[in-house]
């Protein structure tokens, strides 16, 4: 007869927590896989002459993705706190050297040619501003320390946000110094601190925005895109359109007209208008739903790890996933201005998709650890508790 813990087991939909994020992962991914050929084979076919060219390298990039998963999945994240200096130093190097020797496209210098493949520091910059922010909040927190702003490992994270808006890439760069800054939030820093950092972030965006022309001209787009439809706000147009145009079910898989070279980066930062406009509403909301599903069970890994830099590391991990998830779904549907922020699992990107890939792997590989010292301490209870009854039984053997 099965009893009540063995029916709440057969009722649980996920084995674990890690599990779960594995799971939603595939499944983002397989999405992605289709919706990346589905946009991209009309620009493969008249570029390249062949309609799989980015559907090969997107594969491609899985498989490389799948390697770095599992290496992160079976290596103790703790160890990565003594790569810190290395992994700074290398991306600091990685984002001077784009400037300098970059491949340019559309008036942007972001990635680096190896020949046979190209990569993209900033995307590099991302994982490794959280993980030395990480490791630098979590000794503060497991010795009870104040959290400040003002130290030298926000500097480091500031600095690289500068390097990658050299390029210029100013979505990224926000991402960059913006996740450490709710990170020190998250680990308890002041309130009064915390405003501080908005204004100060709040007037720098306003610099930035201003230096760049272009990017006030995006701005004012973004209020009424329709105003200049045929200039900066042709992007968000299109993609409205092809929003709306797929209703509730869709026109149906490859039978979107958007990406007939009507949507911009159809296949890269607009890919989930097209997503859209051929698979329709109810699989948005299932997307949706994906994403709202991940962020929750990152925040329970975050929540059981062992110690300060597991729970911070697993949080930023949820904020760069999540919230890159957020930013391109928000510009899709107008709601933000266009930024250069690509969907992860869906838009097609090498570098971004296999740092995704291992992010996803460290985060499975905290959950792990948090499991194994949760039954730990369990298991130290029970003794303990055996112990203290053991005590007990022998001092009333000696009363009596």
């Amino acid at each position: 007869m099965a009893t009540g813990r063995d029916s709440a087991v057969k009722k649980k939909f996920w084995l674990n927590d890690m599990e779960a994020v594995f799971m939603i992962m595939v499944v983002l991914i397989i999405i992605g896989t289709i919706n990346v050929f589905s946009a991209s084979f009309i620009t493969a076919e008249m570029n390249f002459d062949n309609p799989y060219f980015f559907l090969v390298r997107h594969l491609i990039s899985i498989a490389v993705g799948m390697a770095a998963f599992l290496l992160a999945v079976n290596f103790d994240y703790h160890k990565l706190r003594t790569f810190v200096p290395f992994l700074m130093f290398f991306t600091l190097a990685a984002l001077m050297l784009v400037l300098l020797t970059g491949t340019s496209v559309n008036g942007a210098k972001r990635w680096i040619s190896l020949g046979f493949m190209q990569f993209q520091p900033s995307e590099i910059a991302k994982i490794v501003c959280i993980i030395i922010t990480a490791s630098f909040l979590g000794a503060k927190i497991d010795k009870g320390r104040q959290i400040s702003l003002f130290n030298r490992t926000f500097g480091i994270t500031l600095l690289m946000a500068a390097l990658v808006e050299l390029e210029p890439d100013m979505g990224t760069a926000v991402l960059i110094g913006g996740i450490p800054v709710l990170l020190h939030f998250i680990a308890g820093m002041k309130t009064r601190l915390i405003g501080y950092a908005a204004v100060a972030l709040m007037v720098l965006f306003a610099v930035l925005v201003t230096f760049q022309s272009y990017r006030l001209d995006r701005i004012k787009s973004w209020y009424d895109p329709w105003s200049q439809a045929q200039g900066f706000g042709y992007q968000t147009v299109q993609s409205l359109s092809a929003i709306g145009s797929g209703g509730i079910w869709g026109m149906g898989l490859g039978k979107g007209v958007s990406k007939y070279s009507y949507l911009p980066e159809a296949h890269t930062d607009f890919a989930f208008a097209v997503f859209s406009q051929e698979n329709g509403l109810l699989a948005v909301l299932f997307v949706f739903f994906l994403y709202a599903v991940l962020a929750v069970y990152c925040g329970k890994i975050a929540k059981r790890a062992d110690e300060g830099f597991g729970k911070l590391l697993a949080c930023g991990i949820m904020l760069l996933i999540v919230g890159q998830a957020a930013a391109n779904l928000y510009m899709v549907i107008g709601l933000l201005p266009v930024v250069g922020v690509p969907l992860p699992f869906i838009s097609y990107g090498g570098t971004s998709l296999i740092l995704n890939m291992a992010s996803i792997g460290v985060l499975i590989n905290i959950g792990r650890y948090a499991k194994v010292f949760s039954g730990k301490r369990k298991s130290d209870d029970i003794v303990n508790r055996a112990a203290i009854i053991t005590s007990r039984r022998r001092l009333l053997h000696r009363l009596k």
